[in-house]
This record gives C-alpha cells, structure tokens and sequence, in this order.
C-alpha cells in the first residue's frame, strides 16, 4: 500500500499506470467468482477411466505449470459421460484452475486455450462467472500475499488441503475496469517475452543436440576415458564445516554445489562427474577452482592427444549414457571401472579444437539467452510485488 501526502494509507500499489487515481477496493474471492469441484458423489473410479481419445482429460495439478495448462503429461481420461455428468466443472476458456490438494495446494493456471474436451480431478478446482478480468484475477491469486493467506488456512500434514469456503474468504484488492483490463494486457505482454524467449532457448538445446550427433560421431581411433585423464575421487567435506556464502563452491553428488568452503582442492577447467545419488552421471565444466566432495569424480591431468572442451562436449551429449552406469537402488552410484571403460572418439586433435570452439560458442549463446530470460522474469516478479496490494 501506499500513502499520501498526509501520511494516510491509501489502498493503492505502489506503483501504478499514471492516467489512474482512486483506491482499490477489496472482495472476498467468493463475491466475484464461483469456486467450483468435483462433488464428492460425482467422483470417478478406474471403472471410468478410458484411453487417450475415448474420453474428457480430468485435469490433475501435474497438469499445471508456471500458471498454465499442459498436455504433455501422463494424462487421465474419463469417459464422456462421466464428463456429461459435471456440466458445472466443464473447462472452457478464460477459466481460471486452482489446486487444492497436495504438496502443490496454491498452484494457479488460466485457460487461454483447449486441446480437447477437459474437467477436473477432486485435487483441483475451477473458478468461474468471475466478476473482474479472468487473467487479471489469475495473477492476483498467484502473488505472494495471497498465497501466504492460503499456507495460513491450509490443514492436513501428509495431505495439505485447502477448503473451498475457506479458499472463498480470502479476500482480493482490485482496481476499476479501465485498470484492471490495461494492467492484463501489460502482464500478458511480459509473460509473452518470458514464454518467447524459452522458445529461443528450446531452440538452441535443440540445436546443440542435432550438432552433437554431428560433429561428435563416429572416429577411426578411439580411447577408454581412463587413458586419457586421471580419474579421480573427490575427498568429503562435514556439512557443518559447509556455509551458504564461501570463497569456493563445493561439488558432491547434485548438479548444484551443497555449500561453500573456505578452501579449494581442485583447478579451475576442470570437468566433474557426479558419482553418486540420484543425479549420478551429471557432467560438469568447472572454469572456477573448486572443492569436490566424496560423491564426485574430476578428471585431471589430460592427456595432450586430447582437447580438454572437446572431452567435456562428448561427455555432456552422451550424459545419459553415463548416467546408465549407475547402479544400486537406494543410492545409486558409477563405480570407477565402469566410468573408466567409458570410450571417446578421438579425431585429429586440430580437428577436435575447431569442435569446440564451434560448440562453446553455441553454449554462449544459450547462457546469455538463459541470463536474458532469468531477467525477465525478476522484472516480472518485482512489478507484481509494486503494482498489486
């Protein structure tokens, strides 16, 4: 909220579309939105699940991401008639999904489009006949105060559930029409440079993918890892002796350091390959020193027969071959033979360089696109939290 020259709190954001005065005025969600489920005896069982095309996708929160709807998952279908027997919770456009239960209760997505007949599952629910800009009021559930209102009111522990009278209660700020519809449009704009530049980064992974098949295949001589570099075994680290702020990062087993440490045991350009946990087989270019950890394999002193960015571009495009090495259950792990027999094609080393290089510039490419889209959506983050109450 902001104030005014007399110090009076005005219900207004702070920062806000010159042309508009006036404060906002608060509505419990109920008042301008019906919040509708599945009702418990219109539930559904395996009796009426039928396969992709026989029937209505019964929306789940798996099919909620960054506040839209996706296909792309193992979906649910019900039959027809199942899905005739619930007009009320029918999906249609501008409609407006909210999980209520689950370890994702809060999960926001608004309908901008439909690729088949769809309903609900009883985790989720659907909030129609809104009374103010659909999208408008699907980023205004989505802010940081309303979903801190619904982590207060939500009960259960293995299975958090929110009620929807209590979901109802809550209440929202919201300006006038003129506002509400300008202030859609400007989200909408900045969700559509977030979403256009993922596409140029879904792009260019793409890309990258067809040239390593390219340029990384087949070679008359080939070499086990383990004649080409050392492989060597990282030393752990207590994690009370680990901070979240240190002069080196400490590798382990993840794909992200697990702390810092005030002291480095391994070079910079140093490649990594996690050694154990669920991410074991993940490859890594280190351009800082660093410390590695008991669940993490460096590969030192490189033999001259071989480009360093070369053997690091292999090893990545072939990631998920590694990660096939693994075994156990419980804490999987690549053992040091299997990592060892691991085999490199090994062309002219000139050749091996202009590979490189060309693939270290594509790589640049994407982490300067990829630092553009992490920008993007912080600006979008801090104009939600100046220009929403």
């Amino acid at each position: 909220m902001a104030t005014n020259n007399n110090d009076k709190t005005l219900n207004v954001p702070h920062l806000r579309f010159p042309e508009f005065s006036g404060e906002w005025e608060k509505h419990k969600l109920c008042n301008i939105a019906s919040i509708v489920g599945r009702i418990g005896f219109r539930g559904y069982t395996t009796n009426d699940i039928v396969a992709k095309g026989k029937g209505a996708i019964a929306l789940s929160p798996t099919n909620i991401e960054n506040n839209k709807l996706t296909y792309d998952k193992d979906n649910t279908y019900i039959s027809f008639y199942k899905y005739e027997e619930s007009p009320e919770i029918m999906i249609k456009q501008g409609d407006v999904i909210f999980v209520k239960t689950g370890s994702t209760v809060g999960k926001v997505a608004y309908v901008d489009k439909l690729m088949c007949k769809t309903t609900l599952n009883p985790q989720v629910v659907v909030l129609k006949n809104i009374q103010c800009d659909n999208y408008l009021l699907s980023v205004l559930i989505s802010t940081n105060r309303f979903q801190n209102a619904i982590r207060k009111i939500t009960v259960g522990g293995a299975v958090p559930t929110l009620s929807q009278a209590a979901m109802g209660d809550i209440a929202v700020t919201m300006p006038q029409v003129a506002e509400q519809e300008k202030l859609s449009k400007f989200i909408l704009f900045l969700d559509e440079r977030i979403t256009t530049q993922n596409k140029i980064i879904e792009k260019l992974e793409s890309l990258i993918r067809g040239i390593y098949k390219t340029l990384l295949g087949e070679s008359d001589q080939y070499r086990y890892l383990d004649e080409l570099c050392e492989i060597k075994k990282g030393v752990q680290v207590n994690k009370e002796k680990l901070s979240e702020k240190g002069l080196y990062y400490v590798m382990n087993g993840g794909i992200t350091p697990s702390g810092y440490y005030d002291l480095y045991n391994t070079e910079a350009n140093t490649i990594s390959i996690s050694e154990g946990g669920n991410s074991c087989g993940y490859v890594q270019y280190n351009y800082t020193p660093f410390w590695s950890g008991g669940h993490c394999y460096t590969l030192e002193n490189i033999s001259n027969v071989v480009d360093n960015r070369y053997l690091f571009h292999y090893l990545k495009a072939n990631e998920l071959q590694i990660m096939s090495l693994r075994i156990g259950s419980g804490l999987p792990n690549i053992q040091k033979k299997d990592l060892s027999a691991f085999r490199i094609p090994l062309p002219a080393l000139n050749k091996q360089i202009n590979i490189a290089k060309a693939l270290d510039a594509l790589l640049y490419k994407i982490t300067v696109d990829k630092n553009i889209y992490s920008t993007y959506k912080q600006q979008k983050e801090y104009l939600l939290q100046q220009m929403f109450i």
